[in-house]
């Protein structure tokens, strides 16, 4: 949906209203469709999927000053660059891996993220992920379909009292961390910068935490969610598989590419390797993409739906409307960056001119 861009006229104008100022907001990636119709209400909003190409983008962001996305499109600095009135990046979940962070810093973009509704999505789907490995739940729905009725085939494993290793414990693997002490697991974990003062923190949860290879030795069950950097890349590759105990799970909903996904492949399928795996994120994702891992019946996959969850997106969109507004208000004070901070708390983290996450 296409409309005339707002002049700085109209934002001027606007301010004598007692109204909520007008920006010219591009919404690159579907989010809640309410959200969208009380952005529409306020501001001068063109919405770009379901066809979000490189291409078009470049061209619809031309005059517009917010830029609303999600996984899967990449803010590069050519686009950013591409739009000379670029104020605000509203990132509606958590993941940084499509940004340019370096050049919105430079251009001085103010960026916002929104994890927490998602993290706590993502977290529940890694259980689900667990106890459908764990029962077999999709091997035996498929062999019911086929008219088989094999319940002595289908014995599984308990969650309680088995070690859960979470590699990464932020937003989301503090959600998964602390699921898993309410399950009754044993919970270990890592991170990149480990404190005292965080080890104790994790400690007074319930959660150890210990150095990268010791979790993955010890871990019946490792859930990975780091971000994909130059040294998370291939972090999962063919050696630190062999380092797993013999028959655990691996859960991948961080990004594609952490793991290596033919090293994987080699490991579920050779005795004494892992023994299932649920991967959401892919090395190649989107239409037509074929992951090696299809053919597997012990392997779980799944379209990057981590965050999907309605009430989740539903409480994102909740949370884009009111930063784009409270920036739309507070927009030359001294004070927007507070307002912005008060209506994302728990929510975002604002750093000097760009959030780094």
């Amino acid at each position: 949906m296409l409309r005339t861009p707002v002049t700085s006229r109209q934002q001027l104008d606007a301010s004598h209203t007692g109204r909520v100022h007008t920006m010219n907001v591009l919404i690159a990636s579907s989010i809640d469709g309410e959200a969208i119709e009380r952005l529409e209400q306020e501001h001068q909003v063109i919405r770009a999927f379901p066809n979000s190409s490189e291409e078009s983008l470049h061209a619809l962001i031309r005059d517009c000053e917010a830029l609303v996305f999600r996984s899967g499109i990449r803010v590069s600095a050519d686009l950013m660059g591409c739009a000379p009135r670029l104020k605000l990046l509203v990132r509606a979940g958590s993941g940084m891996d499509n940004l340019d962070v370096e050049y919105a810093r430079k251009r001085g973009v103010q960026l916002v993220r929104i994890p927490q509704p998602s993290a706590r999505a993502v977290a529940e789907m890694a259980f689900a992920f667990m106890l459908a490995l764990s029962r077999r739940l999709l091997e035996a729905d498929r062999s019911m379909r086929n008219g088989r009725w094999e319940k002595h085939e289908f014995s599984g494993y308990l969650l309680r009292d088995k070690t859960l290793g979470v590699v990464g414990i932020g937003n989301t693997g503090s959600c998964v961390a602390q699921m898993g002490v309410a399950w009754g697991m044993r919970v270990i974990g890592c991170v990149q910068h480990p404190s005292r003062e965080r080890e104790e923190g994790f400690c007074e949860k319930g959660i150890q935490m210990l150095e990268f290879d010791q979790v993955i030795a010890n871990a019946d069950y490792l859930s990975i969610h780091v971000p994909l950097k130059d040294n998370t890349r291939r972090l999962l590759d063919a050696d630190a598989l062999s380092r797993m105990k013999p028959g655990a799970y691996l859960i991948n909903l961080a990004r594609g590419g952490i793991v290596d996904e033919q090293a994987l492949y080699e490991s579920l399928t050779h005795n004494g390797g892992l023994r299932g795996a649920a991967l959401d994120v892919h090395e190649h994702e989107g239409q037509g993409c074929m992951s090696p891992l299809a053919m597997l019946n012990n392997v779980i996959l799944t379209p990057h739906i981590g965050a999907m969850a309605i009430d989740a997106q539903r409480e994102i969109g909740q949370k884009v409307v009111e930063i784009i507004d409270a920036f739309a208000n507070a927009h030359g004070s001294d004070a927007w960056q507070g307002k912005v901070a008060e209506v994302a708390q728990g929510y975002t983290r604002i750093q000097g001119e760009v959030n780094r996450g």
